[in-house]
């Protein structure tokens, strides 16, 4: 992608994919709450004909390149078009406009949370590594209606009521846009693991479920979901309630500032730790297990037995 070519992307479009819905509408204004921290009045406007925002607590505005760059904390050009590039295939299906509806009407119509039974999506989970009776467990369906056509996607529940949505050919959120805290029942847990999207939670469990199966440990610690690396504000707060915090963010420049904050934060009275170490050489932890199945398949095939050879079963340590 080119900034010719991000800069045909409408603002509010953008933002709808990031999980940001507008306050109210104002003309050719659209109003939101800031993207850039919490706040209970509006003070971040979009203009719909220039395709220009405007944070009036920042005091600062632009086109979509300076927008990105704020939420994403770098001024480099070819990362923040990438990290655009990425969220474009899945901004056309629920695009969000208020061309023809009532600013209080819903971009998801006809929504049914449902538990998660569609093949398609079964086969989508599969292709990525997930184990299917985990994700089952964890996440629901989505069903809607956006312009007279009906979707369905995975949906993976937030602290505020809304859901991350996903299936093969897009991601989006059901606003309002949060962290998902998980937090284990009984005692509380002096340990948490922080993942920046759910694909990454749900592949620690499908791999920790396999490199252990007798004993996973799956409930010794909470977890938090940042749904966007953008949050990582609003997962500080609940963080400070524990002595040890597990990194698992993607091997980026995004997922290393969102590991700086943390520790900017905490690292004095706290351990953090940068488990992103344990998939060196992987964009995620989503990546490298399907890496660790397709060499599992490999290994399978190469000596014609249904189970995985044993020295191959100790390749995640946590």
């Amino acid at each position: 992608m080119d900034i010719q070519t991000a800069k045909q992307i409408k603002i509010a479009d953008y933002l709808h994919s990031l999980g940001y819905s507008p306050v109210k509408q104002q003309g050719i204004n659209l109003w939101y709450k800031s993207p850039f921290r919490e706040e209970t009045e509006a003070s971040f406007k979009v203009n719909t004909e220039r395709e220009q925002w405007y944070d009036f607590g920042l005091g600062k505005g632009g086109g979509i390149i300076e927008l990105a760059a704020h939420l994403y904390a770098t001024d480099h050009v070819p990362y923040i078009l990438k990290r655009i590039a990425k969220q474009t295939p899945y901004v056309r299906p629920v695009s969000f406009s208020f061309g023809k509806q009532s600013s209080s009407e819903p971009s998801f119509q006809q929504l049914e949370i449902v538990p998660l039974s569609s093949p398609a999506l079964f086969a989508y989970l599969q292709g990525r590594g997930i184990n299917i009776e985990l994700a089952k467990r964890e996440c629901s369906e989505a069903r809607f209606t956006h312009n007279g056509k009906r979707y369905f996607a995975i949906a993976f529940p937030n602290i505020s009521g809304g859901y991350e949505i996903r299936n093969r050919y897009f991601k989006g959120c059901i606003a309002p846009k949060e962290i998902s805290h998980i937090r284990q029942s009984g005692k509380a847990r002096n340990t948490c693991y922080v993942f920046e999207g759910f694909m990454d939670y749900l592949s620690f469990l499908t791999l920790r479920q396999e490199s252990c199966p007798n004993y996973p440990e799956l409930d010794g610690q909470d977890y938090i979901v940042l749904n966007s690396v953008s949050n990582v504000n609003k997962a500080l707060y609940p963080l400070g309630n524990y002595e040890r915090i597990h990194c698992f963010f993607d091997n980026d420049h995004a997922g290393m500032e969102a590991l700086q904050q943390i520790r900017k934060e905490y690292d004095r009275d706290r351990y953090i730790r940068d488990a992103s170490q344990t998939y060196s050489g992987c964009k995620d932890l989503n990546e490298y297990l399907q890496k660790q199945v397709e060499r599992k398949r490999q290994v399978q095939s190469a000596k014609g037995v249904r189970s995985q050879s044993p020295e191959k079963k100790n390749g995640f340590r946590l």
